[in-house]
């Protein structure tokens, strides 16, 4: 097997390879492609078919360059959303905090847990809330 694994290494140098664009491009060509088998409407059997090819074209592809401009495009235009997600993944994680809004200003503010009705200040607009730990 390891054989195998050699030579679809050597073939492979120089190519792009995935990245986070055919991370989604490949979930995009799945969610149509499942669509299609469900509603029989072609268009989603051809945008999943779209999907594949560019995807193939990306992962293949010896412009090196193009494809990681095409790639950091990708990460700037979806930076809030990713950001959005990885703050709310934090948040359900932490169990030692809790999370308010400052009332004025809108800022987070964090606070530790189990301390019951605390007076809290914001760090940005010296704004004083009391909130329940």
């Amino acid at each position: 097997m390891s054989g195998f694994r050699d030579r679809l290494n050597r073939w492979m140098y120089g190519r792009y390879g995935s990245d986070q664009l055919n991370r989604f491009i490949m979930v995009v060509t799945v969610v149509c492609l499942f669509l299609s088998v469900l509603t029989r409407f072609t268009l989603f059997y051809w945008l999943s078919v779209v999907g594949i090819i560019l995807m193939y074209f990306r992962l293949l592809s010896r412009n090196i360059t193009r494809r990681s401009a095409e790639n950091t495009k990708y990460l700037r235009m979806t930076a809030g959303i990713r950001g959005a997600f990885a703050r709310f993944n934090n948040r359900r994680k932490d169990k030692t905090h809790c999370y308010f809004k400052c009332p004025s200003c809108r800022q987070t503010v964090r606070v530790p847990k189990g301390k019951g009705r605390i007076s809290i200040t914001c760090p940005k607009c010296r704004t004083e809330f009391i909130k329940k730990t």
